[in-house]
């Protein structure tokens, strides 16, 4: 159930809607949320984890404009990942360049870098 793996931090400087969307998408690249599961409603989800209807709403609305999910009026909003695999390498790889020159700021080397990736598509595995 998605409830389960949401672990929301309130503390963070990171949007709540955004922790929410990333939860979601890292629910899916673990598989404990499949292509197909329908995901809760706005308004019950935003219920069980106890956060604003709105904030919900805007994770929903970024994961469908993203690709992972599309809304059906019958079952809400269903994952579906229909991002083909260069649109997600071309995004991967502006975040990572972003992420990458941070670490180089704080002397992270490229074997830390290899390191840190191999440790987590391990997580996904």
């Amino acid at each position: 159930m998605l409830v389960e793996i949401i672990e929301l931090d309130f503390n963070s400087d990171e949007a709540i809607y955004m922790q929410l969307t990333n939860q979601i998408i890292m629910g899916i690249a673990s598989q404990r949320i499949r292509t197909g599961d329908p995901l809760p409603s706005v308004r019950q989800l935003a219920s069980t984890i106890g956060i604003n209807m709105h904030t919900v709403n805007k994770a929903y609305a970024l994961l469908r404009q993203e690709g992972y999910i599309q809304m059906d009026r019958r079952k809400g909003a269903v994952v579906s990942v229909d991002m083909d695999r260069l649109k997600a390498l071309e995004r991967l790889q502006e975040e990572l360049r972003v992420s990458i020159a941070r670490g180089l700021c704080k002397n992270v080397t490229r074997e830390d870098v290899h390191s840190l990736v191999d440790s987590i598509y391990d997580d996904y595995e």
